[in-house]
């Protein structure tokens, strides 16, 4: 019997060991595995161009999605604004989104260090020598790539202005 709509959203979310598994089959089968994260806490047209730009550089993209505690830590008590659940299940409806993971960490370095994705996409404010993960994509033979931003967007300016 077919999945309905929702398990097949839900599918997409998995835990590291699950989702080794799954980047193994794919690189096996010669699909082009893409790694981004982020936070993603209201998402809006420059997360979606970003990812978007993500998917296009190979077959499967895979999300690392800052835990609800990591979040605290990096941008402060008042966030996320939307829990790390309804954060996942919101990514996971994008049809060019095939996995989203969350991590604890600040960084998703121990992540990508056990996925060796085929690419590395972070935005164009960062250096590559400084991005997590850089390090370890290169030497396994991957490419680290930088997506210029969509100007004029942020969580925090949406929230600033819901704040009024």
């Amino acid at each position: 019997m077919e999945k309905n709509v929702e398990q097949q959203i839900l599918s997409k979310i998995t835990d590291h060991a699950t989702l080794k598994t799954k980047v193994n089959e794919w690189k096996q089968q010669g699909q082009k595995v893409v790694f981004t994260n982020g936070v993603f806490d209201l998402v809006h047209i420059g997360h979606i161009s970003y990812m978007a730009k993500a998917a296009e550089l190979g077959d499967k993209l895979i999300i690392g999605l800052n835990a609800d505690a990591s979040v605290k830590r990096l941008k402060g008590e008042s966030r996320p604004v939307n829990n790390e659940n309804s954060r996942a299940m919101l990514l996971a409806a994008f049809f060019f989104i095939d996995a989203i993971v969350l991590f604890e960490e600040d960084t998703p370095l121990n992540l990508i260090s056990t996925l060796l994705p085929d690419v590395l996409v972070k935005g164009a404010d960062y250096q590559i020598e400084n991005i997590a993960g850089a390090k370890e994509v290169i030497a396994n033979g991957g490419e680290v790539k930088t997506i210029t931003f969509v100007d004029g967007y942020s969580s925090t300016a949406i929230i600033n202005k819901i704040k009024g």
